[in-house]
Formats: C-alpha cells, structure tokens, sequence
C-alpha cells in the first residue's frame, strides 16, 4: 500500500515492475500468486462494484482485480509507484489512482464522486501494521458509505479484531468493530508470500457494517469514550476504571457486574451500559 505510510502490499515479477521495498514506509510487496487469487476469489467482485483498493503498491493484487472487473480506483501515498502503476495497468483496465494519505481521503464524498451502487463503495487493501487500527477506525467513521472491506493485517491485529469477550487478546478494538460491523477472519498469509518477508504472520479479514438500525447505538462518541475508559486500566473492574463516567449502580442496571473487568463484558454489555448513560 502506501496510505499515509503504510506498507503498499503487492505485485509479483510477471506484474511489470519491482521497485525496492522502503523501509520508511514499512513496505512489503505481496507476490504469491496462490494468495493472490484466494484474496480475489473472497473479494468476488461484481459487475456494478465501485472497488476501491488502498494501496495498490507493484500492483500484485490490483492487477488480476482488473482482469477481472474492468475497473478500480486507489489510493497510493508512494508517488514514485504512481507512473509504473498506470504504465503497466493498461493491459489490465481502467485504473484512477489518488495520491494521498488515505486517512484524509472522505470515502463518503468518493462514493458519491463515483457514482456508487447505492452510494457505496467496496473497499480491499493489505494494511501497513503501525496504522491499521487508524484506517479501520477511519473506514468505520464512513460505514453507511461501504459495502465491505477485505483488509490483509497483521494476523495479531486480526485475532484482536474478532476476539471474543473473555479472550486475552479481546479488547477496544474488537469492541468498537464488532459494535459497527461483522468481523470474520478469512484465511492466514505466510511471511513468504511477501518481499521482503516480514517477521509475522499476515491474515485476511472481511468486515461488514451494520446498518444503523441493527447498531443500536444512542450517542457513539460517548460509547467510544466508555469503551477506552473500560479498558485504559484493564486491571481495574469496572467500578474503578469507569469512575466518573458511570457509577457502580448505573453498570449493575445494564445487567453487568461492577467489580467485572473490561474484558469480561460483551460487546453488547457495552452497548446498553453507554445507551444507559445516553439516556440520564
């Protein structure tokens, strides 16, 4: 990728150019041709689609999305892969690249400029590991203006996007995503599949918003506040950790122990405890 420093994802040697990873971007191009056509395949592209890949880095993936859509817009923060890009998906299809931070990119006003199904896009990428949680938390912020996202992370980021309250690794992000959108885990990316290789294992997550009317969500900013609150101390129940915003009384009403601590709260424990506060 290449979103605002990230690591552009992509592209094999039969895919036209190869230029060097940069370190200050945290770039790692994705070039297994298996995984390439697994993530396409969970992807499924239809005719209409208004696909939207944030960083498209050598194009590894971008590519065989046009082979097989015709047509795709990207956002890529790496100005020197601008010119290779466009050169070699000619003989693929129509690609509009932006150049930028994807986290100043309004995928709202995009939607609209590109004239969306339904005023929505779809969005694909392999997200750099030191800002995922920002573009995930940014893609949410724009929910009713997505389809999907098929994102490749981390496998550690993914394991904590879909954790399950009482796991050790669930904690405010997988709260604030579940609460806006069905996270599923699709498959797990060996280093190999990249160049350079990195020292993790990647996976590949599909995430899709709710509708509003399922979210149930009185006033977010104050349920987002009550989520980091719970879990800034997570040592601390929640008697202790949320003094000041609720007391002991008002999260035994929501139906949750007070001396219970973060991570053994359900996303939905969450929900009616902030609806609760909403309301007072």
């Amino acid at each position: 990728m290449s979103a605002g420093h990230r690591p552009p994802a992509n592209a094999g040697p039969s895919q036209g150019f190869q230029p060097g990873a940069k370190k200050h971007l945290g770039q790692n191009f994705l070039h297994a041709r298996d995984v390439i056509e697994k993530i396409v395949q969970a992807i499924a592209p239809k005719p209409g689609d208004a696909l939207v890949e944030i960083g498209p880095g050598q194009g590894a993936l971008t590519f065989p999305l046009l082979d097989r859509h015709a047509a795709l817009t990207a956002i890529e923060f790496d100005r020197d892969l601008h010119a290779p890009l466009q050169a070699a998906a000619r003989a693929h299809g129509q690609l509009r690249l932006i150049e930028g931070d994807v986290l100043e990119v309004d995928f709202s006003a995009l939607a609209a400029e590109l004239n969306a199904p339904g005023g929505r896009i779809r969005l694909v990428g392999n997200l750099p590991y030191n800002l995922s949680s920002p573009i995930l938390f940014h893609a949410l912020s724009h929910a009713r203006a997505i389809v999907d996202m098929h994102f490749m992370l981390q496998k550690e980021v993914v394991d904590r996007m879909a954790a399950a309250h009482g796991s050790k690794v669930y904690g405010r992000l997988s709260v604030m995503l579940q609460a806006f959108a069905t996270v599923t885990p699709l498959f797990t990316v060996p280093p190999g599949a990249f160049r350079p290789a990195p020292k993790v294992d990647s996976a590949v997550v599909r995430l899709v918003p709710r509708p509003s009317t399922q979210v149930g969500i009185a006033d977010p900013a104050l349920f987002a506040q009550l989520v980091r609150a719970a879990f800034g101390q997570r040592r601390k129940t929640l008697r202790n950790a949320l003094k000041g915003l609720a007391e002991a009384a008002e999260i035994e009403s929501a139906g949750i122990s007070a001396n219970a601590r973060a991570e053994q709260v359900a996303v939905t424990g969450f929900v009616q405890l902030a609806n609760r506060l909403a309301a007072r």
